[in-house]
């Protein structure tokens, strides 16, 4: 990639401080900084997101249209699952530390902790990384297009997708209450373990 900066220029940066762009908080232990060409001009074809995630929380569901993803666990564990649109399979790739998880460019992704201070690297070789959440998409398609599509009960496609008001980013959100129909409690995640291929309950 051919740089155009003018590294003589007094505006040049060479460092950055990423705690100065939060770009996303869902509380003390769940958030996300991010870092670009817009915080950093001296950055070529990649950027980065740093990820700190306690137990059971859950980067949504999400596509980089514009970038791959090399997912690099720092401290704790998680799991990096992503769908491979040529197989239609589900992979699902556990990460301690020191262990990296790929993510090719357009692909349909999410990662869960599975401990508590769970800190993730995200790498993308583009400038500024394009984000899709899956919250988006199911709250801005139409109900009724949704139910036309798949043959479901409109009503009950409405009810189920109501409470998704914004998009997620990490999930759950913090104002979670689970129902009392079958959808399972979303701490139960915390009762389950990764095993082989899927998750398990604890014994």
């Amino acid at each position: 990639m051919i740089s155009y900066m003018d590294f003589t220029s007094p505006s040049v940066q060479f460092s950055y401080d990423l705690r100065n762009n939060p770009m996303f908080k869902k509380d003390d232990q769940n958030y996300i900084n991010a870092l670009s060409v817009k915080q950093l001009n001296t950055l070529g074809n990649v950027s980065l997101l740093d990820i700190f995630l306690s137990r059971s929380n859950v980067v949504e569901p999400h596509i980089h249209q514009n970038a791959s993803e090399l997912v690099y666990l720092i401290s704790g564990a998680a799991v990096v699952s992503l769908v491979n649109p040529f197989t239609k399979k589900l992979i699902n790739i556990p990460v301690t530390p020191g262990q990296v998880a790929n993510v090719p460019q357009g692909w349909w992704h999410y990662e869960i902790a599975t401990v508590d201070n769970t800190h993730i690297l995200a790498i993308f070789d583009a400038p500024v990384p394009e984000f899709i959440a899956g919250s988006d998409l199911l709250r801005l398609t139409p109900a009724e297009i949704l139910a036309h599509t798949y043959c479901l009960n409109e009503a009950q496609v409405k009810e189920t997708l109501a409470p998704i008001t914004d998009t997620v980013v990490i999930g759950p959100p913090s104002n979670c209450k689970p129902s009392n129909n079958s959808n399972p409690d979303p701490h139960h995640m915390q009762q389950r373990q990764y095993i082989g291929n899927g998750w398990q309950d604890q014994r």
